[in-house]
């Protein structure tokens, strides 16, 4: 029920945004669906590396694409082999930047199964994502279902090896040609696919922060909670700039005072606050900070394993350089996808370095440690939680016919009178 309501509500907010006529609302698709999804597999499969998995130095043999269009709605969901795409120079995506994007993974289970963490979580950012963009939204739970048709297809990309996975991204672009500003009447979803290694091949290094306060990531009412491309471009003159300088990431600010993000990652701090009492606190979602899938889930971790309070709140730079000066700083960690949880060893701030406390023994504090395995085991199987979703392998109905038809023949052949 709360699915159908949630796509009612969405699909007739995004029709009258565009004005879509009754007469075309009697045909248009308000979703695509998993069991509409049309296949066609590679005849040239790539070969699959052994080693050195780079972040996106490879793609898979297939991705997943979706049209939309304002008269029909969303189109049959097609699988094909990985491909180019064609793309007229007016095509709005190229001018005005009419794209978002999700970071998810797939993982090779304990015992073999393929497991996803919290999708539905991701394809309900991503409507909000084009729901800032005026694309269309879609049914979650039947964006991840047809994206698990492709992992099915896809499965022996996904490394069998520690802390190795298939990264996927879900991408929606405008697709309208057209160069005057406007919201596009053509839309594409697409998957692609790339086998990652650890975060943390070179081993577990906290990470060192360079606090920018000549530029700034996002905004008060600005679109920094969304998963938009444009929010990332931006910041990657003043990330080189951090790393030229000899720093891993950005601490980002809001209006140069409040704390925000740490590179792409949101931040935590362990704490005792001016009463002495220990805190797990993070930056507020105030419509600056990105809704990370990682962070919901270290909070909910720490509600249940933690015996002091987690607190989200709007954090000042000063708070944290004072903790630091005042010896009540216990640690501090990034979290999302890419890392799950990362120790952040210190920031600079106008010259002056501020260095946070961890355990020299794990290379990380005890609670970074903590939401680092315990996320792990879940995302693998080595702990059974809602929060892992296993892609079930469901045999195909023509075969499954073929099967049934075999079975009769063999048994009738042995004994043509039992079956009556």
């Amino acid at each position: 029920l709360f699915q159908s309501q949630y796509m009612l509500a969405r699909t007739l907010q995004s029709m009258v945004k565009r004005g879509v006529a009754p007469v075309q609302a009697a045909a248009y698709s308000t979703t695509f669906l998993a069991k509409d999804v049309e296949i066609t597999t590679t005849s040239t499969p790539k070969p699959k590396p052994t080693e050195d998995f780079a972040f996106g130095k490879y793609t898979t043999d297939h991705m997943l694409e979706v049209d939309w269009d304002i008269i029909d709605g969303w189109h049959k969901p097609q699988i094909t082999p990985y491909h180019d795409f064609k793309i007229d120079p007016a095509n709005t995506v190229l001018h005005y930047a009419l794209q978002c994007f999700e970071g998810m993974k797939a993982y090779k289970g304990v015992n073999g199964e393929i497991r996803l963490f919290r999708p539905e979580r991701n394809m309900i950012r991503m409507n909000d994502s084009c729901e800032a963009l005026s694309f269309p939204n879609f049914d979650p739970i039947e964006a991840v279902k047809t994206m698990a048709e492709l992992l099915k297809l896809e499965k022996d990309w996904i490394p069998d090896m520690p802390l190795h996975s298939l990264y996927i991204r879900p991408t929606v672009i405008g697709m309208h040609n057209w160069l005057g500003v406007s919201s596009a009447k053509k839309v594409k979803f697409f998957v692609i696919c790339s086998p990652v290694g650890s975060y943390w091949a070179g081993g577990f290094k906290p990470v060192k922060l360079f606090c920018e306060t000549e530029g700034t990531r996002a905004w008060p009412k600005g679109p920094g909670n969304k998963k938009l491309g444009g929010n990332y471009g931006s910041t990657i003159f003043f990330s080189e700039k951090a790393a030229k300088a000899g720093f891993n990431q950005i601490l980002w600010l809001t209006e140069e005072k409040w704390v925000a993000e740490a590179g792409t990652m949101n931040i935590f701090f362990v704490w005792k606050n001016k009463q002495g009492e220990r805190e797990l606190i993070t930056p507020m979602l105030d419509g600056t900070i990105l809704p990370g899938i990682t962070r919901d889930s270290v909070i909910q971790i720490a509600k249940e394993k933690l015996d002091f309070p987690v607190v989200e709140r709007r954090i000042a730079i000063d708070e944290i350089i004072e903790a630091i000066e005042e010896g009540r700083m216990e640690e501090s960690f990034g979290c999302g996808t890419a890392c799950i949880a990362t120790p952040i060893g210190g920031f600079s701030l106008k010259g002056k370095n501020y260095e946070f406390p961890f355990d020299p023994s794990l290379n990380m504090g005890e609670i970074t440690h903590l939401m680092l395995n315990t996320i792990e085991d879940i995302q693998y199987g080595k702990i059974e939680h809602p929060w892992s979703v296993v892609v079930q392998f469901v045999l195909n109905q023509r075969l499954f016919h073929f099967f049934c038809y075999l079975f009769v023949l063999i048994f009738s052949l042995r004994d043509p009178y039992k079956l009556t």
